[in-house]
């Protein structure tokens, strides 16, 4: 009997691998256990795609996605080429099994146009911080239109779910919790570190914070340094490390200098691939006490399965969605991001009790192999889809 072919999978984002970030380290992992060739992405051309693209399982399509301020809307060109691509991949290759969106906007109107003119389902990934940024205005009615007529929402945490639900108005029934994942096999613990301790110049004996994520104020980076003296009055030697690149770096060095703190802050800047998961084992505990500002705030934070996985105790804000990566006093502990003293007090705790830490950080590893994989979410869509 003839192999059934599969049919095409459409995906359009404008966050792919080579770019940096938990999104697209997601999206990567979905869609390379979701198909081979057959599988087609629509993504933004950026450094190092070339040589990432050569060796890809699934077929990827780049194009220019800059925005240009003298048009009204900016993104409309984005719009134009997304749409012009995505349409002419769904001629080629119909009928699609599906037609997925890396976010409401721009890509999830484009997304849901291509998939009406082709029959296929429309699936829309909402990761929580999008959801509440964009005011009340036209934007943010695009967004609801787009997410109100998808086939399925992929919702990536409780905390983005309810705010589908109350805030955007989507239907429950439509909406599928599809939490992040971690590779385990390469997220893991008992990875060499010495030389990574010895470039910024740490000794046995020192204790070392370790952040990860983009340089932003909502992440909460400046309340660990603010936490900083305090540990050290409580007689905790301790550096902090932040791998990351953004727009807080000088606010970030402008602090430490003022609390004197200076010489134990290290901002890393981009690391490769493979050291990232060392330097999650190099350290004594992640820490990122993220806060809501303005409606900014944290869909889920991939970074804590991460550290996790690692076998490392956490330290997460109570804002948005963490409650989904971290159970409280379970993997780590939640604090009020807003407050220094509640900061400083989870980490020192952590490193204080080394009996604690190392039970949370054994049960983030054991729950993260239960059910945080990748191959489970990938078989997990793939069953959405085969629903309609």
């Amino acid at each position: 009997m003839a192999k059934k072919e599969r049919r095409a999978l459409l995906m359009i984002t404008e966050l792919f691998l080579p770019t940096k970030g938990g999104t697209a380290v997601s999206f990567d992992d979905d869609f390379s256990r979701m198909g081979g060739r057959e599988v087609h992405i629509v993504t933004a051309d950026v450094p190092g795609a070339v040589e990432f693209d050569r060796q890809h399982a699934n077929s990827i399509h780049r194009l220019d996605l800059q925005r240009n301020p003298w048009l009204r809307p900016e993104s409309l060109f984005i719009y134009l080429k997304l749409w012009l691509k995505s349409v002419t991949l769904s001629v080629k290759h119909r009928p699609l099994a599906a037609v997925f969106a890396g976010r409401a906007l721009p890509e999830g109107i484009v997304a849901w146009a291509v998939a009406r003119l082709s029959g296929a389902p429309v699936m829309i990934y909402a990761h929580g911080e999008e959801l509440t940024g964009w005011g009340r205005g036209r934007k943010f009615q695009a967004m609801c239109f787009a997410l109100r007529h998808a086939d399925w929402v992929l919702s990536n945490s409780d905390f983005t779910r309810d705010t589908l639900v109350d805030l955007i108005g989507v239907a429950p029934e439509r909406i599928a919790l599809t939490y992040p994942t971690v590779d385990v096999e390469r997220m893991r613990p008992g990875l060499p570190y010495e030389d990574l301790l010895a470039g910024i110049g740490l000794s046995a004996g020192r204790r070392l914070i370790l952040s990860v994520g983009r340089l932003q104020r909502r992440k909460g980076f400046d309340q660990v340094i603010r936490a900083l003296p305090g540990l050290l009055a409580r007689g905790i030697d301790a550096h902090y490390a932040i791998v990351g690149i953004g727009e807080d770096r000088d606010y970030l060095l402008g602090i430490a200098r003022d609390l004197g703190v200076g010489d134990r802050l290290h901002l890393l800047g981009h690391v490769g691939m493979e050291d990232l998961p060392r330097w999650y084992n190099a350290c004594d505990l992640f820490a990122m006490p993220n806060r809501d500002i303005d409606g900014d705030t944290e869909g889920f934070g991939l970074v804590y399965l991460e550290a996790g996985a690692c076998e490392k105790p956490v330290i997460a804000g109570r804002a948005g969605g963490t409650g989904s990566a971290v159970p409280d006093g379970v993997t780590g502990l939640r604090v009020d991001g807003e407050k220094v003293e509640e900061v400083e007090a989870g980490i020192a705790r952590l490193l204080t009790d080394g009996a604690e830490a190392k039970r949370m950080g054994q049960a983030a590893r054991a729950r993260i192999v239960a059910g945080f994989t990748s191959d489970r979410r990938a078989a997990f869509i793939l069953r959405l889809i085969e629903t309609g």
